[in-house]
């Protein structure tokens, strides 16, 4: 079973025995509501709204606020690395569509219970690093209150897999060759109860003057992400988890990444271009993970 949302696929492959029909409508409701609320491309959305709102306390829904507070807790554990209010940067670099100041600082938003604070009238928040991992949970929710207990979703590219597949053996999932031009899978993956994300400059991204330009904002230089960083994945129980730091630690770069994942004990796999080459990194317990 497949679909389009968040301006991207998702698909779900279950045991013969699943009745997929009967999931459809309640994932798009799901995905649908997510998109109203924190996509930064409606304009009528929850956070385009706060985006444009003066500065204070500003009452969301709860989920929001969740997905919110997750985002700027990342951006402490990374010291900046995440930020959430770098969206004006995102789209001065021709990737996003949030205006407004381009000075980013994440200490200036806070969350309480339902409702999201700002000090500035021009801070914004972007939550697309974080917010389709949300997504991605929900919807391994939503399959097991259906009673599904075997399955693997993949929301644009981010996986998350329960139980095992119909043969008896775990998931398995591809971590792409993320060179531009480049066609394959670089590592395989066994995948139980876990989900996997990645960033990278390859899918989102363009080269102009003999440099590739990446969606991913460096906070620090107000840039896009630079050196031989090709791609960041990230391996956790949660999807909404891996794909945050997936981007934060993308956005940390090649030398200070793998020292910030060892620090908060993440399981990365930093690929790195040399030459015509790949050179890997790897942290936590992700090689646990290779075939």
């Amino acid at each position: 079973m497949a679909g389009r949302a968040f301006g991207t696929r998702w698909s779900i492959t279950l045991p013969r025995s699943s009745d997929l029909e009967r999931l459809r409508e309640p994932i798009g409701n799901l995905l649908d509501r997510i998109d109203r609320r924190m996509s930064p491309w409606r304009e009528e959305s929850e956070i385009s709204r706060f985006n444009r709102s003066a500065s204070g306390p500003h009452p969301v829904a709860a989920e929001t606020a969740f997905v919110a507070s997750a985002a700027v807790a990342l951006s402490a554990a990374t010291r900046g690395a995440f930020d959430p209010t770098v969206g004006p940067l995102v789209a001065r670099w021709g990737f996003g569509p949030i205006s407004g100041n381009e000075v980013p600082e994440w200490g200036g938003v806070a969350v309480q219970g339902d409702t999201i604070s700002k000090q500035r009238d021009d801070l914004t928040l972007d939550l697309c690093g974080i917010a389709k991992g949300y997504a991605l949970d929900r919807i391994v929710s939503l399959l097991l209150d259906a009673g599904e207990r075997n399955f693997l979703v993949d929301l644009g590219g981010e996986l998350a897999a329960r139980g095992r597949h119909p043969s008896g053996r775990p998931w398995r999932a591809g971590v792409e060759d993320p060179r531009a031009g480049q066609a394959g899978i670089h590592a395989v993956l066994n995948l139980t109860d876990r989900a996997v994300a990645t960033s990278g400059s390859r899918a989102n991204g363009y080269a102009l003057g003999g440099r590739r330009y990446s969606h991913i904002i460096d906070p620090h230089t107000r840039e896009p992400v630079e050196g031989g960083l090709a791609s960041v994945s990230v391996i956790d129980e949660d999807a909404m988890t891996a794909d945050g730091w997936a981007t934060a630690l993308m956005a940390a770069g090649g030398r200070r990444g793998p020292a910030v994942a060892r620090e908060n004990g993440i399981s990365a796999l930093f690929l790195t271009r040399n030459g015509n080459e790949l050179d890997r990194i790897l942290t936590g317990s992700f090689r646990d993970y290779l075939v």
